[in-house]
């Protein structure tokens, strides 16, 4: 129950209480202390098992609306990660570091979240891994589970050569070289309507022009071209972001995800405001994922060392 209606039930409690005691008829004492019992057995009840979740103004559930279950007594499936060290520059394996651990339980935690289960446990294990066990996880649910908890999720945005196809062309007649700061992609677009997926080639910047460490918020919504995933930017993300699609309108601008291109979509005009889409005919399920990913990067590379169904 809420503060407010824990306070106005315990006032109307107070003056049953008060007139129980006041009155000398026993007709009207057996009918309060009725109501009393009632009054009492159902704000305990109310209390211990309040029928609906107690929110926050901002939809954040406080108190669930009853008691879950764990892993133990409904089941679930767990999960233990491995953090991999990256490589240094030098090429040395880099220590996983404390600050490595908890970064990585925080973006894991809000993955998980977005799978509505209750009550997920999510520890550390050791010096590099991490135990998540999430109970009541629904079979259809497992694989999803598996790609949200082991996406690094590391976006870019890279220019593509301006005269991208000329150029492709010439390579291939050996009439011209790669330029020197771009490298060749193979960009795999979906199809629709039964048709076979098309791959194309991309000269792609080799440096990332914009990352996304920028990227604050990230939400998917259905619109005019499908599921569409939309990001915002924080204010230095913004200025760059505005400052690229000025200087390149007519170029195409390589969405690059854990290394592999998802988009290359044309610049139209100059985007100001720190707010960018990705659209590629994604479905419900993956645009849900690929947004909680964005907005939960990984800064570790992390592995799936084990997995155990509880029943």
């Amino acid at each position: 129950m809420s503060p407010a209606a824990t306070f106005f039930a315990g006032i109307g409690l107070l003056v049953l209480f008060g007139w129980y005691f006041a009155t000398d008829s026993d007709r009207i004492r057996r009918i309060l202390g009725t109501v009393l019992a009632i009054a009492i057995t159902a704000f305990c009840l109310a209390s211990t098992y309040p029928p609906f979740d107690q929110k926050r103004p901002d939809g954040a559930i406080i108190r669930p609306g009853k008691i879950h279950l764990g892993l133990d007594l409904q089941g679930g499936t767990s999960f233990l990660i491995r953090l991999e060290p990256a490589a240094s520059p030098e090429g040395t394996k880099r220590p996983i570091t404390k600050s490595m651990v908890d970064q990585a339980i925080e973006a894991i935690r809000k993955r998980v979240d977005q799978f509505g289960v209750s009550e997920p446990i999510i520890t550390p294990q050791g010096t590099d891994r991490i135990l998540v066990q999430i109970p009541g996880l629904d079979a259809g649910k497992i694989q999803e589970a598996r790609d949200q908890l082991s996406r690094v999720a590391k976006l870019e945005f890279r220019m593509v050569y301006p005269d991208n196809g000329d150029r492709l062309d010439k390579i291939d007649k050996s009439q011209e070289v790669i330029p020197p700061d771009y490298r060749i992609e193979t960009y795999t677009m979906r199809a629709e309507n039964g048709e076979k997926p098309r791959e194309e080639r991309l000269l792609i910047k080799k440096k990332a022009d914009l990352g996304g460490d920028r990227v604050t918020e990230s939400h998917a919504y259905y619109g005019n071209e499908g599921w569409t995933v939309q990001m915002k930017f924080d204010s230095e993300g913004a200025k760059r972001f505005g400052e690229i699609t000025a200087a390149n309108k007519g170029h195409r601008f390589a969405i690059v995800l854990d290394g592999g291109v998802i988009s290359a979509p044309v610049i139209r005009d100059a985007i100001y405001g720190g707010d960018a889409i990705i659209t590629g005919k994604f479905d419900e399920t993956e645009a849900r994922g690929l947004a909680s990913v964005l907005e939960n990067p990984l800064q570790t590379p992390v592995k799936i060392e084990e997995e155990r169904q509880v029943s």
